[in-house]
Parts: C-alpha cells; structure tokens; sequence
C-alpha cells in the first residue's frame, strides 16, 4: 500500500512567494537630469565680459610701456627691496606675536594695574593709524634729542631711530595690540575647567598657561595669526613714509628717474601678489591642520576644488 503524501525530496527548493521574486529583481536606473542655472551661466558671461573689456584698456592703452615692466621686475634693487619688506614684515610680526602673547595674559589678569596698562596700549595702538605711529618714531628725535639710559646706554636719537628702527617699531608695536586680542580671544576659548584642574594638581599659574591653556588656545590664534601676516606684508609699505627703502620706495625710486612710474607701481602690484599669494597657500593648509578637531568634513583643497568642478561640468555636458 502507498503512503497518501509522498515524500518531498530533500534538496527540492522552497516556493518562491510573488513578493520576493519581485524584490529579487534589480531596480531600473534613475535617470538624473542636472538643473540648469541659466542665470548663473548669464551672469558668468556678463562678468567675463568685463573683465575683458578692462584687460583690453590696459592692454591697449597707448601710454603704458609694458616692456618696462619686463624689464624691471627682476632688477636688483627691486628684488633688495622684496627682501626688506620680507625682513621687516616678519621681524614686525614676532615682535607683535611675543607683544601680544604678553598683552594678552596682563588683559587677563586679576591685577588691576596690569590689566588696565594692557587695555590702555590696545586701545592707543588700534585708536591710531599706522601712518601716524610711523611718522611719530620716525621724528622723536624733535623731543628727545638723546637716548639717555644712564649707566646702559646713550646716544643721540637720530641715530638710533633709524629708518629700519622707526619702521620696526610702528609696526610691530601697532600689530602687537591687534595679536592682544588675538591670543586673548584664543585663551578664552579654552575651559577654564582646565586651569581649575590643573591648580587643583598643584601645577602653578604660569606653569598652567605653559603647558596647558596655551596649546589649546593656539587652535584658534594660529590661523588668524597666518592672516595678520599677509596683512604685515601690505602694511608694510606705508613704511615708505620714514625713507625705509623697501618694496614701494624702491619701485618708486626707478620710476621717478626712468619716468616709467605707473610701470613700476605695476611692478611693485606683481611682487606684493606673489608674496601674498605664496603665504595665502600655507595660510589655508595651516587653517586646514587646526581645523581637524573641530571640523567633520575639512574644507577642500584647490585641487579638489578644480576636479569637483571638471565632474559637474562634465556632468552638465551630458
């Protein structure tokens, strides 16, 4: 006698329900149609206009010799006074970096008299013009005629206060009350969690500031700190005011006795350019480095930027 049922066998596979052999096939493509901006594409078009018409009129114009720019943008007095503004744009700077560093902790000291000194000398020093400061250094000579430090040092002023000097000292001590609140900011930003914790270890107040407040706080003085110093670089030229023999002075010199003025501005425009635009690429990748702790997504780099946009317009093309 059979069995009613018979046996299934054992490797037979189990039914396929209707839902699951619809879901085992493959979706179809989305087929993406970019946008098109028409009005960015416009407005590109009108500004590239522009642009070319006002390259066009310098290009054209009659009374520039473009050959003297060649001729003089690598001429040694020009390239001696690229290194002079170099020199004292970062000598400027480390004196206003250290200046502000110290500002900084007397403006956040409990002391009142620090304190005030502090708020005092960024408030003189932001409340004036560089130009101003400049001229000042330059003629102190008008009330002190003598440098006199008794036992240490004396001499007469104008010598001392050289063209160098005056233009170290208007620069470095106008950037030092800008660095003041700088680093004060970037030492507010760090909790002050930290110093309690660390007075609580015995560590002292100037030990706290060495090895704890201050690495923090550098996240956010350093890459401000980058900016101040492409802006020394352009500071640097009212320096012209006190004969210091830099950049500008030094463009303006060839092209009072050459009569190529307006060509040797260009000239001086080119280096100032180039300067700025080499210390604008370290100042972006050192703003790049700080950025990893507080920043998911880092900003893109120029070359990043440049295959971001070849993609899209590739994509717009299809």
């Amino acid at each position: 006698m059979t069995d009613k049922f018979e046996k299934e066998p054992a490797d037979a596979a189990p039914p396929v329900s209707k839902e699951a052999s619809a879901a085992s096939v493959a979706p179809e493509a989305i087929k993406a149609v970019p946008v098109r901006h028409w009005g960015r594409y416009v407005s590109a078009v009108i500004v590239l206009a522009l642009v070319g018409l006002l390259v066009n009129a310098f290009a054209t114009a009659d009374k520039i010799q473009w050959h003297a720019v060649g001729d003089y943008v690598f001429d040694d007095t020009v390239l001696k006074g690229a290194g002079r503004t170099l020199l004292i744009s970062v000598l400027a700077m480390v004196m206003g970096v250290v200046l502000g560093v110290i500002l900084a902790v007397m403006r956040l000291s409990k002391n009142p008299v620090t304190s005030w000194v502090a708020w005092v000398y960024i408030w003189f020093f932001r409340g004036t013009p560089v130009y101003v400061q400049l001229l000042l250094w330059f003629n102190l000579a008008l009330i002190f005629p003598t440098l006199n430090l008794g036992p240490i040092y004396k001499d007469e002023m104008v010598d001392v206060m050289t063209p160098f000097m005056a233009a170290l000292l208007g620069l470095g001590l106008n950037e030092a009350a800008y660095m003041a609140e700088i680093c004060r900011a970037g030492l507010m930003a760090v909790d002050e969690g930290q110093t309690e914790a660390s007075h609580a270890l015995g560590m002292s107040h100037a030990k706290t500031l060495r090895r704890i407040v201050i690495p923090q706080a550098m996240r956010v003085i350093v890459p401000p700190t980058g900016n101040e110093f492409i802006n020394m670089l352009k500071t640097s030229s009212l320096v012209y005011a006190v004969t210091y023999n830099e950049l500008l002075r030094a463009t303006s010199t060839i092209g009072s006795t050459s009569y190529a003025v307006m060509e040797m501005l260009f000239v001086a425009c080119i280096w100032y350019l180039v300067m700025t635009s080499v210390f604008s690429v370290f100042q972006f990748y050192l703003e790049r480095r700080y950025a990893r702790g507080t920043s998911r997504n880092l900003p893109a780099t120029p070359w990043q930027k440049v295959k971001a946009n070849m993609i899209s317009l590739s994509g717009w093309r299809r």
